[in-house]
């Protein structure tokens, strides 16, 4: 130790001793709490992306494979398909259709699906293949065939890269870009007819799906959004960061400055409504699906979200799942039949059931 070293030493030690006994214990103390408060807030701001994103939970979720999973999934076959996002990362979809009759097919709809924060999609297809199995089983008036791709982040399944808001968009905008492409070298050259699009997000997906929806030069005439479906959906980030500690005295609720990752489906809303309004096109409806006994999103948000399409002037219709847990939706027959019936209406199977707006 150098001279220095040896004199700040002294200093610190002669600092302790000129306070009164009784002091020492709390100075102690305090200076240990004050540094672990500091240490916490600065991994959550350094680490921040590991804890929004758990594609490693449960731990097996990276080593799941839809043969897994195929004998639970009603019927319904699905197959990986593997793209590109837009900085190259290679991505995985989940990807099944069903069609509504034998009939020559004379529409197409598209699901887009985007999941929450942890796992990986096998685990989930048997919860989104009843949904497709009712869909095929409706009898609509003109033949429909439905074809669902879900879209596993980055870092997530068998993708590559690590998940950040940045790179899961790009894979969400790499996904409908591939929905474009088989179109485009699926359809005759003189079929003009429009392909409906329906983008549905689950929790953190929500957040994915109304920043996609509001990237109207990702759209055209040929591939239509027709509907947003929100399940489960939160605000943003940072308001979950509140929800999460609701203390005002704790230090991190007030870290948002810091945030890398927003998702913030009240702004995107806005833009969505702006961007219909600049390129003179009809902006999507909006179903908001909760749980109603969410154990991680309050009501709040959702109540918070359908007042913000109505004050934009989208329509929109609000549905709550009894008894339903924040990842329960899907598992309670209200909850498939909602989903069903928000599908068959953007499709033009279903008369519209008067959503607000």
């Amino acid at each position: 130790m150098g001279r220095n070293g040896l004199f700040q030493h002294d200093r610190q030690r002669r600092a302790f001793a000129d306070l009164p006994t009784v002091l020492v214990p709390p100075a102690v103390f305090g200076g240990l709490f004050i540094a672990l408060w500091t240490w916490k807030c600065c991994m959550m701001v350094l680490f921040q992306n590991k804890i929004i994103y758990m594609p490693s939970l449960p731990p097996n979720a990276r080593w799941e494979t839809i043969a897994n999973y195929q004998s639970q999934c009603s019927g319904i076959s699905w197959r990986e398909e593997r793209i590109r996002s837009g900085d190259g990362t290679r991505i995985s979809l989940c990807v099944a259709s069903v069609e509504s009759s034998s009939a020559p097919v004379l529409r197409k709809v598209y699901i887009l699906y985007f999941q929450g924060n942890a796992s990986s999609l096998p685990p989930r297809l048997p919860f989104l293949s009843p949904v497709l199995r009712m869909l095929r089983d409706k009898q609509p008036p003109l033949p429909v065939q439905y074809i669902m791709v879900c879209c596993s982040y980055r870092g997530y399944w068998t993708s590559k890269g690590r998940p950040s808001e940045k790179g899961i968009l790009q894979d969400a905008a790499a996904a409908l870009n591939w929905i474009r492409e088989v179109e485009e070298t699926s359809s005759d050259e003189g079929d003009k007819q429009p392909v409906s699009v329906i983008i549905w997000g689950q929790s953190i997906g929500a957040g994915v799906a109304t920043n996609l929806a509001a990237q109207q030069a990702l759209f055209s005439e040929r591939l239509a959004l027709k509907m947003l479906i929100l399940e489960t959906p939160f605000l943003s980030i940072r308001a979950m960061l509140e929800t999460i500690y609701p203390q005002k005295w704790l230090p991190y609720r007030h870290l948002w400055p810091f945030l890398r990752n927003h998702l913030d489906s009240w702004e995107a809303l806005g833009v969505l409504q702006e961007n219909a309004i600049r390129h003179k096109v009809t902006p999507p409806n909006v179903v908001i699906v909760e749980a109603e006994r969410d154990e991680l999103v309050p009501a709040s948000h959702g109540d918070m979200l359908e007042r913000r399409c109505l004050e934009l002037g989208l329509k929109v219709r609000k549905q709550s799942i009894p008894t339903a847990l924040h990842n329960e939706v899907l598992v309670r027959p209200g909850g498939r039949t909602a989903m069903v019936e928000a599908i068959r209406q953007a499709s033009g199977e279903a008369p519209s059931s008067q959503p607000k707006g």
